[in-house]
């Protein structure tokens, strides 16, 4: 018997997974990280991992669908003017850096977020600029002062501004949640953030580098390809897959035992009830996919990921390691043996690993 559309969007959805909410690493102790070479490197790390699901195809929709505002080229027509940052709050310092709770403006939206910026005396061009994507937490239980505080921590104590914006809808930033991978908001958002540090009197408008975490991978390497202001980013556990790997490959982790009951409302069943799977009509799914428009990249890339991480796929960085190859794009990757989502047990090798790449591709840029 032939299978109706929505029997087959209804099979995809219900053994997908959305990322769940990202934690603090609970401290900085060390467990033994291999490392995969850079671009330049002519040992690779095995095969490229094979398909684990096949989309089955549904019936083209006959209207053609417009433009959808997740396309790369619609993110790249749009204007990203940012605005003054606007210090609402000084907060207590930390050991060598001021902290204030500050906000800036997204396509009218007044978004905050936590700035951190250096005691010492400030360079003569101003100082480097890290933008930080924090992972996927409930927006109604997300606070600006919460969370990723020994990351923060240890960037910004090396010298750094570090700017961690709360997307909007989050804590006190106005607009809706809208979630990354259905609306191009947040990532809106981080793109004024970077226009809007480029402003910032103490700020060196050239020496812009990016760090997310899971969601926030996603955001950075998005980012990276619409802009060319982001001269590096090191991503974490990152949702850096394309759309149609996302779609097959991100499944719930194996400590989870129940299985999602399939909505109308997922960015899955939405995107495919109006423009087909990706075997119907690959364009479109190449289109919103940061991963068709590498050789763009504005600045290499270091990736990390535990192993053992039950909340995004380990082969999601694989993936991007081996695309960023092909498109000729540096690259280094960072994989922690029996780790978790948020690399705990080795946080302080990771955190070292960012800081060194960061110091050589965005302080001495």
């Amino acid at each position: 018997m032939k299978k109706s559309k929505y029997y087959w969007l209804g099979l995809i959805v219900s053994f997908s997974l959305i990322a769940n909410a990202c934690s603090r690493a609970s401290g900085p102790g060390l467990s033994q990280a291999t490392s995969v070479a850079p671009a330049s490197a002519t040992l690779l790390p095995g095969p490229l991992p094979s398909e684990t699901a096949t989309l089955i195809p549904t019936n083209i929709p006959t209207a053609t669908p417009t433009p959808h505002p997740l396309q790369i080229d619609a993110m790249r027509a749009r204007e990203y003017p940012g605005s003054d940052i606007v210090i609402e709050e000084t907060l207590d310092p930390g050991v060598n850096y001021n902290r204030y709770y500050v906000s800036y403006l997204s396509e009218g939206l007044k978004i905050y977020a936590l700035m951190t910026v250096p005691v010492s005396e400030k360079p003569p061009t101003g100082w480097p600029v890290i933008i930080f994507n924090h992972g996927y937490i409930p927006p109604t239980v997300y606070r600006t002062t919460e969370r990723y505080v020994a990351y923060v921590d240890l960037i910004a104590r090396s010298g750094y501004i570090v700017l961690r914006s709360d997307y909007r809808g989050h804590d006190r930033s106005e607009g809706e949640p809208s979630g990354a991978y259905s609306n191009p908001g947040y990532t809106v958002d981080v793109l004024n953030a970077v226009a809007s540090m480029k402003r910032y009197p103490d700020a060196d408008a050239n020496r812009i580098g990016m760090w997310g975490h899971s969601m926030g991978g996603y955001i950075t390497l998005r980012s990276m390809v619409t802009t060319g202001d982001i001269k590096a980013g090191v991503i974490w556990a990152g949702v850096v897959a394309s759309y149609p790997d996302m779609l097959t490959r991100w499944r719930r982790g194996t400590a989870a035992a129940a299985t999602p009951t399939p909505s109308a409302r997922s960015w899955r069943f939405s995107l495919m009830n109006l423009y087909g799977t990706p075997e119907e009509n690959p364009e479109f799914w190449n289109s919103i996919s940061a991963n068709s428009y590498l050789q763009d990249l504005s600045g290499p890339i270091q990736l990390h990921h535990g192993t053992a991480d039950e909340d995004v796929p380990l082969e999601f960085s694989e993936l991007l390691f081996y695309q960023m190859l092909e498109a000729n794009q540096y690259v280094e990757f960072h994989k922690y043996e029996g780790d978790n989502h948020n690399i705990s047990n080795s946080f302080s090798t990771a955190m070292q690993r960012t800081i060194e790449f960061f110091d050589r591709f965005v302080k001495m840029n």
